[in-house]
């Protein structure tokens, strides 16, 4: 059934676990999904980006998670992510798909941002839909060596209470130390709790950690071993992604270990079935390899059961 984010994540702030929001791209990685929340009894949020978009269609993407949503009795949050394109917001804000939507204006400086922000929360919210917001540069922040960098980039605690109270957003990402992409971190990952325990305390709307994926190492072997050249990958821990819900995140982006999951069962799949050319067939374990991933991650996250 659908849902909007903020009801999800409310119940998930007050329980003190997150939800997982997982990027589809199409029809199989939508019943990868799907499957892994049934089998979980867990809320998901299915999350479009920007490139999902372009290459599949607003209208098409929309169809295919509203008809999922119907059929299932678990939360479903159809989820705009990373919307930079003010005029694409607006467009799913008015497309009717949509009961999530993210704003990112993260790049904007900080009285535009929550100008910016404030407009689409109003339009939004008189349609029943829920937005995050964000403060704090993500992608590539692990390249920022010294304080300075660091605390140009990672979200401000002061600002964020003051972001959230400006401008009503139900959601706020923040920046920490993850990245986007596969290549996260050239050793260990490195996360700032502390930082993250203080906008805690300051901040009483639901938190949000983008490039959280983890590369799992059992799934990256696999696309290794039948030709995948992604030997530098590395993704946040387990063990600092379920420190950080227990610091007070409660939504957790994935995107990554997805594609790694879909490359790796095409691959293998072609590798000991050359003969096939049946597109069902090729799909079908890829599907199966993303429900995995996504299966463990709704474990980790403390969804599983929640929904």
């Amino acid at each position: 059934m659908l849902t909007t984010l903020s009801v999800v994540l409310k119940k998930a702030k007050r329980d003190q676990y997150a939800v997982g929001a997982f990027n589809i791209n199409n029809l199989e990685m939508i019943q990868a999904v799907m499957t892994a929340s049934e089998a979980e009894k867990s809320p998901v949020i299915l999350s479009t980006s920007e490139g999902a978009i372009e290459y599949a269609g607003m209208d098409e993407l929309g169809t295919l998670v509203h008809l999922a949503a119907e059929r299932s009795k678990r939360p479903v949050v159809f989820h705009l992510d990373h919307g930079k394109d003010v005029k694409l917001v607006e467009r799913a804000i008015k497309s009717g798909w949509y009961t999530s939507v993210m704003f990112d204006g993260s790049s904007l400086p900080f009285k535009e941002n929550i100008k910016a922000t404030k407009r689409l929360v109003d339009m939004a919210h008189k349609k029943g839909i829920s937005v995050e917001a964000e403060l704090g540069a993500i992608a590539g922040i692990e390249d920022f060596v010294s304080v300075e960098a660091r605390d140009a980039h990672f979200t401000n605690p002061e600002q964020a209470a003051e972001f959230v109270e400006k401008t009503g957003c139900d959601a706020l990402a923040i920046a920490i130390g993850t990245s986007h992409g596969a290549y996260k971190f050239k050793e260990a990952s490195a996360l700032d709790f502390k930082r993250l325990q203080t906008i805690r305390k300051l901040v009483n709307i639901p938190l949000v950690l983008h490039g959280a994926s983890g590369i799992p190492a059992d799934v990256k072997k696999v696309c290794l071993d039948y030709g995948c050249k992604i030997e530098d990958a590395k993704g946040v821990s387990d063990a600092h992604i379920k420190k950080v819900v227990s610091l007070g995140i409660n939504k957790v982006n994935i995107d990554s270990d997805l594609r790694i999951a879909f490359d790796a069962g095409v691959r293998r799949f072609l590798h000991d079935n050359p003969e096939v050319i049946d597109p069902r067939k090729i799909l079908g374990p890829a599907k199966d390899l993303i429900t995995q991933v996504v299966r463990q991650k709704m474990k980790m996250l403390g969804c599983s059961g929640k929904g």
